[in-house]
């Protein structure tokens, strides 16, 4: 599967050596050489641990490494990240950037469960998300769903496999169109693993101390993004608006999809910005995500939220 990406439209910082020669970018897009940020993380593991560096990703993949080596553990082990807490906050999931002063939490594998589900209604209210690295875990439970009435399941779970089918490896929207094909009236099973709770913790946690930098009037955030293909590069964190719009663009996926998804979110609106046309959009939805098969009112309704005078 593709992992959800800028798709190479923005202008943006190249770290390391440059392979071939890049035409320059006009003087206004002058932005501080890659050199010049020293690109290491602080992290701690969720439920407890000292504070360690953490360098040289420029994937997702590779940071779960990464972190894996600083704490001499698994990197099959890694559950998701979150960025500045080790709640197993949804909100603060990490997907595929970071700020560059954001503080990692890796959340890694706790207990494993089996439970038991009937599906006596066509909406199960779950919205499934992944981590970039195979594991598909539940984001959102809706409150009065069939979901919610299941004891021993939760948030932030990671769903190991349905009626003993292993999802290792399997995207989100694979995992919410399976779920979605469970026949109304018949009991399923899922096995899930939750992330490890802080009072099995051995360490305890470290001081996480004060990474944010200060900010001058008008200036963005950096941000490290994270791409499938190509190495990381650094640029401004998107505007209120625009990050207003992904938001919305993320709300829709979650109701005609089942899924969340930050960076997916955010490939689309650049494509759409990037289309003049719905049309055009379309087609670039299919050439770049075509695994998803996205209904045609979803391709429309996001072109329009991007494009507010084509309606």
């Amino acid at each position: 599967g593709i992992n959800a990406e800028y798709m190479g439209h923005e202008r943006a910082i190249k770290m390391g050596k440059k392979d071939k020669p890049v035409p320059a970018p006009p003087p206004a897009a002058a932005a501080a050489p890659a050199e010049q940020f020293d690109m290491v993380f602080h992290c701690q593991l969720a439920h407890g641990s000292p504070t360690r560096q953490i360098r040289d990703f420029t994937n997702v993949k590779q940071l779960y490494e990464s972190i894996a080596k600083a704490f001499g553990i698994k990197t099959g082990d890694i559950l998701y990240c979150t960025l500045n807490t080790h709640k197993v906050d949804m909100s603060r999931l990490l997907g595929g950037q970071i700020g560059l002063d954001d503080f990692l939490f890796a959340h890694v594998k706790g207990e494993t469960k089996t439970v038991k589900i009937l599906k006596d209604g066509p909406a199960l209210g779950l919205t499934i998300s992944d981590n970039g690295a195979g594991y598909a875990f539940i984001k959102k439970i809706r409150e009065d769903s069939i979901m919610s009435r299941v004891a021993n399941i939760g948030v932030g779970d990671h769903i190991q496999s349905i009626n003993g089918t292993d999802l290792t490896g399997s995207r989100h929207f694979e995992v919410a169109r399976m779920l979605k094909e469970i026949p109304i009236g018949s009991e399923f099973t899922i096995s899930a693993v939750e992330p490890k709770k802080a009072f099995d913790a051995i360490a305890p946690r470290g001081q996480m101390g004060n990474t944010k930098t200060e900010l001058k009037p008008g200036e963005a955030r950096k941000t490290l993004r994270m791409k499938a293909n190509g190495p990381a590069v650094v640029e401004d964190e998107p505007s209120d608006a625009v990050q207003t719009i992904i938001a919305k663009i993320d709300d829709l996926l979650e109701q005609f999809v089942g899924i969340k998804d930050n960076d997916l979110s955010t490939s689309m609106f650049t494509l759409a910005r990037d289309a003049k046309e719905a049309d055009a959009f379309a087609g670039a939805l299919d050439q770049q995500l075509s695994d998803f098969e996205f209904p045609d009112d979803f391709v429309l309704d996001v072109f329009e939220l991007v494009h507010p005078s084509k309606k």
